[in-house]
């Protein structure tokens, strides 16, 4: 049976129907599905500006605007595999711990039988209980990290499990493959020197934004791919890699990030890649101006669910 996909927009215009990802069938109206896109609007691991609880909606409201064909990578990603949404899933905002266990489980349950998740933050937290339920289907993983931050810092005020420390509690789980990750789009000043040894110790290779603007996009694709090879890849994306003037929605912009054209170049240079799932987090719509934010956001995950959908089909052909 062919797969359900968004509203005719000729039919219904983008303001009306559907609310799900670029007007795609909810879950449950679909007897399976290949990739399902979900939310998890949950912030309470912040330490500046919160708000990304919003992020999930906006990056819905935002993606009305998608169409069926995707040009740059030449498919028509809806026709190639069932994409549904999920909606949001409910978590604890005020006990951290029960959050990441709730989303641990929820990733688990929307993973099975192979369905490959892209989640929408919320904040960075919640990236250590998916790349948990990532682990747990296929063994430590491979991770890009696209960020202006390392996200690898140990504690803030004695918490252990905020949105800048998944990437260390990952590696101390040992959920992660120590050799192939790599952080990209990273920048602005640190705590110390210290923060750059204990991410080289964990095994992070990093791309720095300036990497990016001085190497180009076709050289830093190489690099990671080469990085990456055929291992299960997870992608994690805080929107703030991008530069301010890209993305001014975030909880913690920093200057001389890399641009949305840039962004998605490199992501689709990733075609054919073994990925197993990613996230989009720390969307804050409440610092959005005209939507820049949700706009880039709804984009990214576009790209991100065409890629899966493109791998889907290339299986589903070679198992025929």
């Amino acid at each position: 049976m062919a797969p359900i996909g968004p509203i005719d927009s000729s039919k219904t215009p983008r303001y009306a129907g559907r609310d799900g990802f670029a007007r795609l069938p909810r879950l449950d109206q679909v007897d399976h599905a290949d990739i399902v896109v979900a939310g998890f609007p949950f912030d309470a691991g912040v330490s500046y500006r919160s708000g990304a609880r919003f992020g999930p909606n906006a990056i819905r409201e935002a993606s009305r605007l998608l169409r069926p064909y995707n040009p740059a990578l030449d498919v028509s990603p809806f026709e190639l595999a069932q994409v549904a949404d999920a909606g949001d899933v409910g978590v604890n905002p005020f006990n951290i711990g029960e959050a990441i266990d709730t989303i641990e489980e929820a990733a688990l349950e929307l993973t099975e039988d192979d369905t490959r998740l892209v989640t929408f933050g919320g904040d960075h937290t919640i990236a250590l209980p998916l790349l948990r339920a990532a682990a747990k289907r296929h063994g430590p993983v491979a991770l890009l990290h696209f960020d202006a931050h390392l996200d690898t810092w140990d504690t803030y005020f004695g918490a252990e499990y905020t949105h800048g420390t998944p990437f260390r509690r990952a590696f101390e789980e040992g959920i992660i493959d120590t050799e192939a990750l790599s952080h990209v789009g990273t920048r602005g000043p640190l705590y110390g020197k210290k923060d750059l040894e204990d991410d080289r110790r964990f095994g992070f290779g990093i791309v720095t934004s300036a990497d990016v603007y001085y190497q180009g996009v076709i050289e830093t694709v190489a690099k990671l791919r080469d990085r990456i090879g055929d291992r299960p890849l997870y992608i994690s994306i805080d929107i703030d890699v991008l530069d301010p003037a890209h993305a001014p929605g975030t909880g913690t912009p920093e200057a001389g990030g890399i641009t949305s054209r840039e962004i998605l170049e490199i992501l689709r240079g990733f075609r054919g890649l073994n990925i197993i799932g990613a996230d989009i987090v720390e969307v804050a719509p409440a610092y959005d101006h005209a939507e820049i934010t949700s706009v880039a956001a709804s984009h990214i995950a576009y790209d991100l669910v065409s890629l899966l959908a493109d791998k889907h089909a290339a299986e589903a052909g070679a198992d025929a």
